[in-house]
């Protein structure tokens, strides 16, 4: 089976990684192949979906040219450092360059053990692997940058956490697995050399233009800080919950990375978390921003020894670029929060109209998805706001925001019918609805029934499709069936 590697990680000092082969597995069955991005990376999408390619996907086989690792890397763990992390059930096969010219990783995750598996087994039980497989390519058909899962497979074997499970492996696809961590690692062993070299190659990696601007450390933490202020604007823009923000969790790259306890918002509240090791709500929904920020200053601490020969000079500058985030992350997140309401230009007043109606979300308990998504009709017609009004526990609420609103819109010269329109482009009508995820893990698990898993697959990758035919997938739960604990899985 033919993957054209180009397996530049690989080349880095051995400091970086180790180098393990995946551990075989008794009978690998392909569970789904990700038709659409295997052509993407230029791969045979059926020989992927072939008994050959179970067994690659599965790790019992190594296509040619795969130089597998599991990289090194720290990380800090709510609040706390841990000096040695590293990928403890993933094994990063190689990279490909697609048909589109962008370098990925290919990883398989549940691999088997590692020399970073910290005594854990390696594997990854299937209702996790499922769950990253359909959270990751919704994200990305929701157009938020994100890992995406090219293959999972079953392997025949129980995995062993509270209870006995199937396992599986999930082929994972990033533009990179370098992460704060990564960072991390090398400045807690005091490695300036490969602190240098990784902040180097990470920069001709993921923003090749600002090669040769004096400082690749300066150039690149000035684009991690704009990328993970942008991808969580978007975040707070469909409702995602990561659950788990781990500087080990952040990735460079500026993708959505390791979907363990993550979640999407019923009813909209900030403070709402749902992973279950998550007991003070650090990593809840309205303080993801702020989290971010927090990482984006453990990246700074990082490379540190590399932003100026004086340290007192490289804390000022560190601190004067991460200090950038608050205001790059409000301008994209109004910027996300202005499309959403069908607003086609800038006016002063945005921010706070904007703030007034997630005020009367929250104290209302309304949906946060299908209200944006009924507002689109709103946009084109007065009537629908009866509708609108209904989902809130006192419908006044909405009828007095809609009376700013209206007379917002009134102010540009844009037809009901195409702004409705615009706005059914970022207001999805599907999510990963967090109780249609553990109904599929409970189908594929409890009772090896995979049908509810490639409905939600199919139906996800149109969120903006209303699709009548699948409207029930669109509903919020009912009272008996909201999920208010997710777990790690791992």
């Amino acid at each position: 089976m033919k993957f054209a590697f180009d397996n530049t990680y690989a080349r880095l000092p051995d400091r970086f990684y180790a180098r393990v082969s995946p551990a075989r597995v008794r009978e690998p069955r392909l569970v789904k192949v990700n038709r659409a991005l295997a052509e993407v990376l230029g791969l045979d999408a059926e020989q992927l979906a072939s008994a050959e390619g179970a067994q690659v996907l599965a790790g019992n086989a190594l296509p040619e040219g795969a130089e597998p690792i599991a990289l090194a890397y720290a990380g800090h763990q709510f609040g706390s450092f841990v000096g040695q992390l590293g990928d403890g059930r993933a094994i990063l096969l190689g990279e490909v360059v697609g048909k589109d010219g962008r370098r990925r990783d290919i990883q398989l995750k549940g691999a088997g053990r590692t020399p970073f598996s910290r005594g854990g087994d390696g594997r990854a039980a299937l209702g996790p692997v499922l769950r990253e497989y359909v959270v990751s390519e919704a994200m990305a058909a929701l157009g938020v940058p994100t890992t995406r899962a090219l293959a999972a497979v079953t392997t025949g074997e129980p995995v062993y956490r509270e209870e006995v499970l199937p396992g599986a492996v999930l082929t994972r696809v990033a533009a990179s697995h370098i992460r704060v961590g990564t960072f991390q690692f090398f400045a807690a062993r005091n490695d300036r050399e490969a602190l240098a070299t990784l902040a180097s190659y990470a920069l001709a990696r993921h923003h090749p233009e600002a090669v040769g601007s004096g400082n690749d450390a300066l150039a690149l933490l000035d684009r991690v800080v704009e990328a993970q202020a942008s991808l969580v604007a978007r975040w707070l823009g469909v409702g995602f919950v990561h659950g788990v923000m781990n500087t080990d969790n952040t990735s460079i790259s500026g993708e959505t990375i390791d979907y363990g306890p993550c979640a999407f918002l019923d009813e909209y509240d900030p403070a709402k978390k749902f992973s279950s090791i998550d007991r003070g709500g650090r990593y809840a929904f309205g303080n993801q921003p702020r989290i971010a920020q927090w990482n984006m200053l453990r990246l700074a601490e990082a490379l540190l020894p590399l932003l100026a020969d004086d340290q007192e000079e490289a804390i000022r500058v560190a601190t004067e670029r991460v200090e950038r985030f608050t205001g790059l992350f409000v301008e994209a997140h109004e910027r996300v929060l202005r499309a959403k309401l069908g607003l086609a230009r800038e006016e002063d007043e945005d921010p706070a109209l904007a703030a007034d109606l997630l005020e009367r979300l929250a104290s209302n308990g309304v949906d946060y998805t299908v209200f944006f998504r009924r507002l689109c009709a709103s946009a084109a017609d007065p009537a629908a706001d009866a509708q609108v009004a209904s989902l809130f526990a006192e419908p006044g609420a909405f009828r007095d925001w809609a009376e700013g609103w209206r007379r917002r819109l009134a102010r540009e010269d844009v037809d009901g019918g195409a702004r409705a329109s615009a706005m059914r482009l970022v207001n999805p009508a599907f999510i990963p609805r967090n109780h249609r995820i553990e109904a599929l893990i409970q189908a594929a698990v409890l009772r090896n029934d995979l049908e509810p898993f490639e409905t939600l697959v199919r139906v996800l990758a149109r969120p903006y499709e209303d699709q009548p035919e699948n409207a029930h997938l669109s509903e919020p739960p009912r009272l008996d069936e909201r999920v208010q604990h997710t777990f790690c899985g791992t």
